[in-house]
């Protein structure tokens, strides 16, 4: 009796259903663990991605399972996962990501605009790649999107678009995000002399408070009478922007900027992780994908830093290019890469705040940019 029960339990284990395919899951999703705890690469979402990886692989576990009718329960992450579906956590953390930020530097210099728009060329190199290569434009606008550099971006058109494809982009997406001091320092060095690295720029003017409550009110008009498509993401990133500066509803933005993002992004992660299920990951298509949001990364890059050199011979070196690179979205680290490369060939320079602007219009002009996909494609 007691070998009938041991039998028995062994087999309504998840062992003897365990195949390779979950095994190489399982591999990856401790990879992408080490990388987040040991190498801290964006470990926020990365690891709880990662875990949710780790999850989903483990056989007969049900956690993403759908009813089969509405009597019958679903799995826990299945019904946390249409926050993702239903576009409503990228919107959150939009929220969260305007009440963190100070949009001063972008106001103070207008002219960031521009770079964070030439920031954007990887997704339309991307998106032609993609569509010669076979892929829908719909499949084609979520891959070539993460050359925003954006993650809740990425997710939201993709949910939209091509939520087939939503695990490759998303863990694509956030895994460039976190290689960004390995990817764009070799690309800013060999498209810029160390003349233009050592540029020094003079010290931003001060922003009055009138101007930062009026621009997220402004913005969130025009772009959204433009592209009524992107209102969830850019309202969102107003609102949050607003409760900051308007210092009426500091209880609103403290809780926005801690307690629902940090919440939000637990939820984000591992749902998204837990979309990478063997059977619908382990494919050539995911590869491609892979490369493809590589290209796009790497694209982008090059577009800001064109556009920064533009710049600076429009200015006659009154603008270090290399701010131009900051022009993807990723806040606020690929400004700090940009300050630091400056750094090491001028000490004396100082470009975080500068950098900061084309950071923030980078966050714009990718929602910008996914909002002009959607309204063609959706």
């Amino acid at each position: 009796m007691f070998i009938d029960a041991l039998q028995g339990l062994w087999e309504s284990s998840g062992f003897i259903v365990l195949t390779w395919q979950h095994l190489i899951m399982i591999v990856i999703a401790c990879i992408l663990i080490y990388l987040a705890v040991v190498r801290k690469f964006e470990p926020l979402l990365l690891l709880p991605i990662a875990f949710g990886i780790l999850l989903v692989n483990l056989p007969l576990t049900g956690l993403m399972g759908e009813p089969a009718n509405a009597s019958e329960s679903g799995g826990l992450l299945y019904y946390l996962y249409l926050g993702v579906k239903k576009g409503i956590y990228p919107s959150l953390i939009f929220l969260g990501i305007g009440a963190m930020t100070d949009f001063g530097p972008l106001i103070a210099r207008p002219s960031s605009l521009f770079l964070g728009a030439g920031a954007q060329f990887g997704i339309c190199v991307a998106f032609v790649i993609a569509t010669a290569l076979g892929f829908q434009p719909g499949e084609a606008s979520s891959i070539a999107i993460i050359g925003g550099a954006d993650g809740p971006t990425a997710i939201f058109l993709t949910s939209k678009l091509a939520p087939e494809l939503l695990p490759a982009i998303a863990i694509a997406a956030y895994s460039y995000m976190a290689l960004i001091p390995m990817i764009q320092p070799p690309i800013m060095r060999a498209l810029t002399t160390k003349k233009e690295r050592e540029t020094g720029m003079t010290q931003l003017r001060s922003v009055s408070k009138l101007e930062k409550v009026c621009f997220p009110i402004i913005v969130t008009i025009l772009c959204v009478l433009l592209l009524p498509s992107v209102a969830p993401l850019i309202g969102m990133l107003m609102l949050g922007n607003l409760f900051k500066e308007s210092g009426v509803v500091e209880r609103l933005s403290e809780t926005v900027q801690n307690a629902l993002i940090n919440i939000v992004t637990i939820f984000l992660g591992v749902t998204v992780g837990a979309t990478a299920a063997a059977e619908t990951f382990l494919r050539p298509q995911t590869l491609m994908i892979i490369g493809l949001g590589l290209l796009a990364f790497i694209f982008s890059t090059v577009g800001g830093l064109l556009l920064g050199k533009l710049m600076y011979w429009i200015t006659k070196g009154k603008v270090n290019p290399l701010i131009g690179s900051a022009g993807v979205s990723a806040v606020p680290m690929a400004a700090r890469i940009s300050h630091l490369e400056g750094q090491k060939a001028n000490p004396a320079n100082f470009l975080l705040m500068h950098a900061i602007g084309p950071n923030i219009a980078g966050v714009i002009g990718s929602a910008v940019a996914a909002g002009i996909l959607l309204s063609l494609f959706g």
